[in-house]
């Protein structure tokens, strides 16, 4: 059983649900890494997204953006976050790796995930990387039992839902707003609608992810979803250092 299954099944024992932090490696230097991981899995974290640095981001907005460019600045790589994941001592929860194609071109498909093995990561979020062009890295994960996780959005036709949801993985990403990410004051009225459209044709949990910004918005989430997947609030709240709000997120579960 992967890292990632057994902690969805961990907390079906428990009756709770499941909350993911994203971080950008790098962001604030690349040393604060282990220190980060290990603070976010003591606060409850169910598994803990990792953002590669990446010029062109797409589907992220201006929290993002400027994370991964202070990432940039420093001149943090993939291969020194690959290395530094290689150090970290004493973490249980499963590392999700979020990237774009073209680092992972940059660096050499096989060597990509011979390498992310080796750093214990146990799944990979490439949001560029559709399901008919994902024969490129799909078969090489698997081997590794690294899972691919894939996104489905507001705007995607329930058969793509039903295609996407039968490939392997242990959750759904499913993304509730209808943009790239970061915080919102509000979410978007027919989320209810979505996340229940998801459901109905996947026994899988069903992860929301983008915009949420705040504890309110969570147990509302959580009220017809499986989790939530937190990613531009998280890194607010490290630049400002604000530990206790971000703790207060996962007190939600």
């Amino acid at each position: 059983m992967s890292k990632l299954i057994n902690a969805f099944h961990n907390l079906r024992a428990k009756n709770k649900k499941a909350i993911i932090p994203y971080i950008m490696a790098g962001d604030g230097g690349i040393d604060c890494l282990n220190d980060r991981l290990l603070l976010l899995e003591n606060m409850g974290a169910t598994a803990i997204e990792i953002g590669i640095p990446f010029s062109d981001p797409v589907a992220d907005g201006p929290t993002i953006q400027q994370a991964s460019i202070r990432a940039l600045n420093k001149k943090v790589t993939l291969k020194q976050i690959l290395l530094e994941l290689k150090k970290v001592k004493n973490l249980s929860v499963p590392i999700i790796l979020m990237t774009y194609l073209n680092p992972v071109y940059a660096y050499g498909i096989d060597k990509f995930v011979m390498d992310i093995a080796d750093a214990g990561v146990s799944g990979c979020i490439i949001p560029d990387l559709p399901i008919e062009e994902e024969n490129i890295i799909a078969q090489q994960l698997e081997k590794k039992q690294i899972e691919l996780i894939r996104l489905v959005t507001m705007t995607t036709p329930l058969e793509r839902i039903k295609l996407i949801s039968q490939k392997k993985s242990s959750f759904l990403y499913a993304v509730t707003i209808k943009g790239i990410t970061g915080t919102r004051s509000e979410l978007d009225e027919t989320i209810v609608d979505f996340i229940e459209k998801v459901k109905s044709v996947t026994s899988k949990p069903v992860l929301a992810g983008f915009g949420i910004s705040n504890t309110q918005q969570i147990m509302h989430l959580n009220s017809f979803c499986d989790g939530v997947i937190i990613g531009s609030k998280i890194i607010e709240l490290f630049e400002t250092n604000d530990l206790k709000t971000m703790e207060s997120l996962f007190m939600t579960q």
